[in-house]
């Protein structure tokens, strides 16, 4: 019998893709929410991922840290899948692009602007978080193009690349970025959000947030 995959996040973290990803594929994962942050609050969790960061999926002898491959992984690890587009279908590339594109290009300026304008505030970092912001603002515009005339960012359909980009949406609101996210990219996650497999992912890492306070 194969082995349950392994999943240490945080709640509401990056991680979310990949508990997305598992709900929507109907995988089963083994998932160990971690007081945040991690590296200072669980220690003990540097001996599984050196790092320290999340999320980091544990599957037999695979280790896997970023947070888009493991989503992509997770739901094509039984095979084919609607949820990632394969190599000469329409989109592969676009669906490889904007998987990719979600983290790199978008996430990156919001990690730092938190860093900056949220968690270290105090040290007078605030130009460059705002700096940081305008950036985020900017990189929104390929997938605004993208989807002005699409449901979903590839193929017709819901896939991985909607988790993953959505899960920067999701992050932009959480962090007050939301008023530099345009109105189309809104209405984009809320279709996202409003799916069976998010709200069941969010739920599951909310309850094992609530689980630490106990």
């Amino acid at each position: 019998m194969a082995q349950t995959p392994t999943l240490y996040t945080c709640a509401s973290s990056r991680g979310l893709r990949a508990t997305w990803a598992a709900a929507e594929a109907d995988v089963e994962i083994d998932l160990k929410v971690l007081p945040f942050p991690p590296r200072f609050l669980a220690p003990e969790y540097k001996e599984i991922n050196p790092l320290g960061t999340v999320p980091m999926l544990v599957d037999g002898e695979a280790r896997m840290t970023e947070s888009c491959a493991i989503a992509h992984y997770l739901a094509t690890r039984s095979g084919p899948s609607d949820l990632a587009i394969a190599p000469g279908e329409r989109d592969y590339a676009e669906y490889l692009d904007f998987t990719y594109h979600a983290d790199a290009t978008i996430t990156f300026p919001q990690t730092v602007y938190m860093r900056f304008a949220i968690f270290e505030k105090d040290k007078g970092w605030a130009d460059a978080g705002e700096a940081y912001a305008k950036w985020f603002e900017k990189r929104l515009v390929k997938a605004e193009q993208r989807l002005e005339t699409r449901e979903y960012l590839c193929a017709d359909r819901f896939t991985v690349a909607d988790i993953c980009v959505g899960y920067a949406l999701i992050l932009a609101k959480n962090v007050g970025l939301d008023d530099r996210v345009p109105e189309s990219l809104k209405a984009y996650r809320e279709r996202l959000t409003s799916r069976d497999g998010y709200k069941r992912a969010a739920a599951r890492e909310e309850a094992g947030r609530k689980a630490l306070e106990a």
